[in-house]
């Protein structure tokens, strides 16, 4: 009798766990709002305007989740986070999902009990410098002294990448992209470091951006994407395939003007896509509606990147290596079937 009550008690015990793991999908829409982790200070990809409202490229990633989840783009709520914080945020559950300029790392997948659902932004780690220093590439930085975000992979990469080509330099380290360009604005640093998009944007906020330059030289591969918790597998699934249906709309040109008129396509990948055919709708637990929703409400992913950091927004980002895998990028989703 004890043996079957201890195997009763144990069988109890991985259910209740099982149940309180996979509960993300149904908190949000019992709460109704989508709670979204970010960076605030990341002009084109995550800002609040003058009026408070967000605005970016990976906002509006979190917007298209809630629009997948919740059937509305605009319930969510953005909480600010530090590179040094955002990772606990999520472990801890204040937040649903974190869409931040993070780097999706093997350790960080391996030992902090989250994951990365995909790559949103590839990008590489390079360097802004004063115009008026003639500092031309990353060698004329020896026995510089560098600004950089705490807790950040940028540490990580500079102390590997000099070292490797004997370059002396000194960190100079602060706990947010803000506190960093102010240090590099007042001329306390030679130089700061960061993701390359993120210096792009950084310099176009500046009192006098004309008086800086990124340098072209890239040290990493810098792979940027959203991120959930461990444990969860529907709600891994939705973050992950929300960003693919949203590079999909754009492989097979449905944008948030025609996706009504694209419905009644003959082409079965489009059918599958929007839940005409198939069963987008039940594989994920949600209405068969819920691509539709995303696309019309946020847009194919190109029409995101466009109106962001792209060639409709003010930092002119050119498509690169974010564009689709059959014009020369590395943008691909997998088939929907």
């Amino acid at each position: 009798m004890k043996t079957i009550i201890k195997a009763f008690l144990g069988l109890s015990t991985v259910l209740c766990a099982t149940a309180a793991q996979a509960t993300t999908l149904e908190n949000v829409q019992k709460i109704g709002v989508l709670t979204c982790g970010t960076n605030a200070a990341t002009a084109g990809f995550s800002l609040p305007d003058n009026d408070g409202k967000w605005t970016g490229f990976v906002v509006d990633y979190c917007r298209a989740v809630a629009a997948a989840v919740l059937g509305d783009a605009e319930k969510v709520k953005f909480i600010p986070l530090t590179p040094k914080d955002r990772f606990t945020a999520l472990q801890s559950g204040e937040i649903d999902i974190l869409a931040h300029n993070a780097t999706w790392t093997s350790s960080r997948d391996s030992t902090l009990g989250i994951l990365f659902a995909g790559t949103y932004f590839y990008d590489g780690q390079g360097f802004m410098v004063r115009k008026s220093d003639n500092i031309g590439a990353i060698k004329d930085l020896n026995g510089a002294s560098i600004c950089v975000t705490q807790g950040t992979t940028t540490e990580l990469n500079i102390a590997d990448y000099f070292r490797a080509q004997n370059i002396t330099y000194t960190s100079v380290g602060f706990a947010d992209e803000e506190s960093v360009v102010k240090a590099f604005e007042e001329g306390r640093c030679d130089a700061m470091s960061a993701d390359s998009s993120t210096l792009n944007a950084s310099r176009m906020r500046m009192a006098k951006p004309d008086d800086s330059v990124v340098l072209p030289d890239l040290i990493s591969k810098e792979p940027l994407g959203p991120v959930v918790r461990q444990g969860d597998d529907q709600w891994f699934n939705i973050a992950k395939w929300t960003l693919y249906i949203l590079v999909a709309a754009e492989e097979f040109g449905v944008t948030s003007q025609n996706v009504d008129e694209m419905k009644s396509s003959a082409n079965p990948n489009i059918g599958r896509l929007l839940g005409v055919e198939g069963s987008i709708g039940k594989d994920f637990g949600l209405k068969d509606t819920w691509t539709a929703d995303v696309i019309k409400q946020v847009g194919n992913y190109g029409e995101i990147f466009d109106r962001s950091i792209g060639k409709d927004s003010p930092l002119k980002i050119s498509r690169g290596a974010n564009d689709l895998w059959n014009k020369g990028g590395l943008q691909y989703a997998p088939p929907i079937r």
